[in-house]
C-alpha cells in the first residue's frame, strides 16, 4: 500500500502569526519577516508528526492511495481520516491499463477515526492478479487553521516550539515526543490492528 499526498498546505493557511505570537518572536521588535521560513518548517515538522502520530489530516489536501488487495470485499477502511470526498477510484490492470470505476457503484462512509470506502452494491470491484486499486479523496478537518481541533492545533503549537528550543537534539536524532503533546494527541489516535487495514 502506498499513500501519495498529492496537494500539500498552502503557507497562507498555516498560522506563522500565531505560532510567532506563542514563541514571543520579535516582542518589542518591529517583525521584518526573518524568522518566517524558520517559523513555517517547524509548523510542517511539528503537523507532520502530529499526523503521523494520529492518522488525522489537520489541514485540507488531496491524496492517491494505491492498494493490491480489498481487506474486505464490501467495504476498505482508508488510511487516514476524516474524508470529506471520494474523488475518483479506479482499477489499474498488470499490463498498467486503468480502468476508471463509476462513483454510482462507491460511497463514502464518514467516520472520524476510520472512513470507508464502500460497495454500494454486493462488493467493491475486484482487483485483478497483479494489479491494483487507486483511491483519490480529499481528506483534512479544513482549509484553515481555525477547523483544527484545538487540542491538535496546541499539540502542534507544542511540538513546534519544542523542536525551536531543542534544534540540536532534533539534530542528533531524537524521535521521543513531549509528555505535553503526547497527552494532548492520544484521545486521536486510531488503534491499529491487523497491519492498520481492518475496518
Amino acid at each position: 500500500m502506498m499513500l501519495i499526498e498529492q496537494t500539500t498546505v498552502a503557507a497562507a493557511a498555516l498560522p506563522l502569526g500565531q505560532f510567532k505570537d506563542h514563541l514571543r518572536l520579535g516582542t518589542g521588535f518591529a517583525d521584518d519577516g526573518a524568522e518566517d521560513a524558520l517559523v513555517e518548517a517547524l509548523l510542517r515538522a511539528a503537523m507532520a508528526a502530529v499526523e503521523g502520530r494520529t492518522g488525522k489530516v489537520l489541514l485540507a489536501r488531496e491524496f492517491t492511495w494505491a492498494l493490491t488487495a480489498w481487506r474486505d470485499a464490501a467495504a476498505q477502511a482508508l488510511p487516514v481520516a476524516p474524508v470529506s470526498s471520494l474523488l475518483e477510484l479506479k482499477v489499474i490492470d498488470r499490463a498498467g491499463a486503468a480502468t476508471v470505476i463509476d462513483a454510482a457503484n462507491y460511497r463514502l462512509e464518514s467516520d472520524t477515526h476510520r472512513p470507508r470506502l464502500a460497495a454500494n452494491g454486493a462488493q467493491l470491484p475486484t482487483i485483478p492478479m497483479g494489479g491494483s486499486a487507486e483511491v483519490r479523496f480529499r481528506a483534512g478537518f479544513g482549509a484553515g487553521w481555525n477547523a483544527v481541533p484545538p487540542d491538535l492545533g496546541q499539540a502542534v503549537f507544542l511540538l513546534a516550539a519544542h523542536y525551536h528550543e531543542h534544534r540540536d537534539a532534533a539534530a542528533l536524532g531524537e524521535r521521543a515526543m513531549p509528555f505535553g503533546v503526547a497527552s494532548l494527541v492520544e484521545r486521536w489516535r486510531t488503534v491499529r490492528v491487523l497491519g492498520g487495514g481492518a475496518a
